[in-house]
């Protein structure tokens, strides 16, 4: 039955279903969050050669090139929103299968850079000077981390540009989140959240996700609820602009 359902799924989802809701036909604020794990905790880099080695480097560039899967995925989106909110000078080549395609793009010079999950890169990229960060995608520094390369929403200084940010990355916000039907019992819902307060606390959780090289940047079921209700209350032309940016 549905009250025996734990649920997870791409949190893209989420934004899908408000800006989209003829393709994703589903009201998020019908179900109840456990909690979330983690951010998907991304940023934007060049490869070392390029000679781009900061923000201020990439906005000088006549043009750099980046990779591209197809519309609406993660890495299309984030560099959308570097050419048409951060005003970068970017063209972005289509084609690529995915991520590891365009990793081995990059290596080959067939690209300039690429946004993409932290946990994803080659640990020895940034070390080795191979790649350089440009920007962080979400506030939340974690280990290897250069806490000097600019996070994305302390840059926009327009408040719709900054409303149109917040809703493109909401999916990496709630990168790893789990519900439940609203027909669970308020009492079993708030056991579950208990138990997972307690699970991404937990030290021997920590250690084996350290091992796997997993980051755990947890959010309580609460405030998942109220991240997804703000995500609703997102004004119609604020859609409108986050649709056309995430569907380049």
């Amino acid at each position: 039955s549905p009250e025996d359902v734990i649920g997870t799924f791409s949190s893209a989802l989420l934004t899908e279903a408000i800006s989209m809701p003829e393709r994703v036909k589903v009201d998020f604020r019908s179900f109840a969050s456990i909690g979330n794990v983690s951010e998907d905790i991304r940023i934007c880099y060049t490869r070392g050669a390029l000679g781009v080695r900061s923000w201020s480097d990439l906005l000088a560039r006549e043009q750099v090139v980046f990779g591209a899967t197809a519309p609406g995925t993660s890495g299309n989106v984030d560099t959308a929103m570097l050419r048409n909110l951060f005003g970068v000078r970017l063209k972005q080549v289509q084609g690529y299968a995915g991520s590891a395609d365009k990793r081995l793009a990059l290596e080959k010079g067939e690209i300039d850079g690429d946004c993409g999950g932290w946990t994803s890169i080659p640990e020895d990229w940034l070390r080795s000077g191979k790649i350089n960060a440009v920007l962080r995608l979400s506030p939340t520094l974690v280990a290897g981390m250069d806490r000097d390369v600019p996070f994305g929403g302390d840059l926009l200084v327009n408040e719709r540009d900054r409303r149109i940010y917040n809703f493109l990355t909401a999916p990496e916000r709630l990168g790893r989140l789990f519900m439940v039907s609203a027909q669970v019992p308020a009492g079993r819902v708030a056991a579950l959240r208990t138990a997972f307060d307690a699970m991404v606390a937990d030290a021997a959780f920590l250690a084996e996700a350290q091992t796997s090289r997993l980051t755990v940047t947890p959010m309580t079921g609460g405030a998942v609820d109220h991240e997804i209700a703000e995500l609703y209350a997102t004004p119609a032309d604020v859609l409108v602009r986050a649709r056309t940016i995430a569907g380049e």
